[in-house]
């Protein structure tokens, strides 16, 4: 429990003209609008990766926005930690941050040598067709 944090009370902040929202609906990215979708797309690409759909709003996701929206702290290495440690204990994973950890190992002259490297997808990138298949 976080002090400040209601779950009821995000809903008016992600769903502000919607008279359906009720505390048990189920939080769904096309209600969003376009700014809070941008959002949720960084979320769970950057800050939260994570692998399956992404039209519905995790409780940790809701967080991560309630934080950002409201300009409020958190401990991003602890996050990173924690999902490291999650992706690292599931038998299908992917390392989260990737990118990440390899500017990390570059600033720090960690070699590299044989690693592949991947090329960004064209879904990776942000631009005016990313923000179209948003809403």
């Amino acid at each position: 429990e976080v002090e400040g944090f209601h779950p009821n009370q995000i809903l008016s902040i992600l769903y502000p003209n919607d008279p359906n929202v009720h505390p048990n609906m189920a939080l769904t990215t096309n209600r969003l609008s376009v700014d809070h979708r941008l959002l949720h797309h960084f979320i769970v690409h950057q800050i939260l990766p994570t692998g399956g759909g992404y039209a519905k709003l995790s409780r940790m996701q809701v967080f991560i926005m309630w934080c950002i929206l409201s300009k409020i702290e958190f401990c991003f290495p602890l996050l990173i930690l924690k999902t490291m440690v999650r992706a690292f204990s599931q038998k299908k994973s992917v390392l989260p941050y990737g990118s990440l950890l390899t500017l990390v190992f570059l600033h720090y002259h960690i070699p590299l040598d044989g690693e592949v490297p991947t090329k960004l997808k064209k879904e990776d990138t942000y631009n005016k067709s990313t923000l179209n298949r948003m809403g």
